[in-house]
């Protein structure tokens, strides 16, 4: 079975890599966006539109001013990934034509899973991430940022 055949939009999968570098990395000081594209290799085009969205949403909030960036609105262990989906999955194009088949029996079925995944991403949280990042053993911004250089 081929693991790609449910793929993640590439926008959606962008806003997650976002939101998570956020909750990993947003300790003290907010996180700017060119930060964020350098370690996630995400397109600018693509990130600001995001995270305007995730501001707008209620996940975010940004930071104004030579500091600022995104810091996460509330709590990490309170914002599931189905809050981050559902909002970046808003602008996805949904077909609404097909055949008999198609619009009674696919689409139906294809909702169905939707809801079912969605159920599942609701219970998974930033925090949730967060700890597989650390056990993975993936090093937080600040840890890469030192210099021992003598």
């Amino acid at each position: 079975m081929n693991d790609d055949v449910l793929r993640l939009p590439k926008k959606t999968m962008y806003a997650l890599d976002a939101v998570l570098d956020v909750a990993y990395n947003a300790r003290p000081d907010p996180v700017q966006s060119k930060d964020i594209t350098a370690r996630q290799n995400i397109p600018p085009r693509y990130l600001e539109q995001a995270m305007q969205q995730l501001v707008r949403a209620g996940i975010l909030k940004g930071v104004r001013g030579p500091r600022g960036g995104y810091t996460l609105a509330r709590e990490r262990r309170r914002i599931s990934v189905a809050d981050i989906v559902s909002v970046i999955a808003i602008d996805d194009e949904v077909d609404e034509g097909g055949s008999d088949l198609g619009l009674h029996v696919v689409r139906p079925l294809w909702h169905e899973i939707q809801l079912e995944i969605m159920e599942r991403l609701t219970q998974i949280t930033l925090e949730d991430l967060c700890r597989r990042a650390e056990t993975a053993g993936v090093a937080k911004a600040a840890a890469r940022a030192r210099d021992f250089t003598i």
